[in-house]
């Protein structure tokens, strides 16, 4: 049996190494589409939709105010009625589903990525990634952090400034460092 390639390991949810020279180069084509989309013409509102469907692996419908940053891009896809205000970074080393009519404040970051307890794998380098999902109706406020593996139910609400470290049910409202049920909506 063949020897896995370190994106087929990023993708299983293995440790991997994001410094391989493949990675790298995904990376750096996202990163052109992302300073493509920063830097475009803010009355040519086709075009930056353009760019953000060559870059997502599904869009069926995203508004997404520059800046914005991910690291592939293909591992992101969206439901209808999705907006992102200014500064949303998607660091998409495993997938990111968001559903539909889902709202984002400024400045929020999700981050499928993460890193080995022991530092040893730390030093070389090693990177572990688990999917991210955010479900229909979410409105997740400015400034939040949903780190990797969360799943977000539908109609929840992300207050400004939440670390989301936990699996959110539906129809909660959540706030705090980290992310604490403040009262079911």
């Amino acid at each position: 049996m063949a020897e896995l390639t370190e994106k087929q390991k990023m993708l299983l949810g293995d440790e991997y190494f994001p410094s391989n020279k493949d990675l790298q180069k995904e990376r750096a084509f996202a990163k052109r589409i992302c300073h493509q989309f920063n830097h475009h013409d803010i009355d040519d509102r086709k075009g930056s939709r353009k760019l953000i469907k060559q870059l997502f692996g599904v869009c069926e419908g995203a508004w997404i105010e520059p800046t914005f940053f991910c690291d592939y891009g293909y591992n992101i896809s969206t439901g209808r009625n999705f907006y992102a205000n200014h500064g949303l970074v998607i660091l998409d080393a495993a997938t990111v589903t968001i559903g539909e009519d889902v709202m984002i404040g400024p400045g929020v970051l999700i981050s499928t990525a993460t890193h080995p307890l022991d530092p040893e794998k730390r030093k070389h380098g090693i990177e572990i990634a688990r999917p991210i999902s955010i479900g229909n109706n979410v409105w997740i406020g400015m400034g939040a952090k949903i780190l990797d593996g969360v799943q977000i139910g539908d109609n929840a609400v992300i207050a400004a400034g939440a670390v989301v470290n936990k699996n959110i049910t539906a129809n909660s409202l959540v706030a705090g460092v980290p992310a604490k049920l403040i009262k079911k909506l």
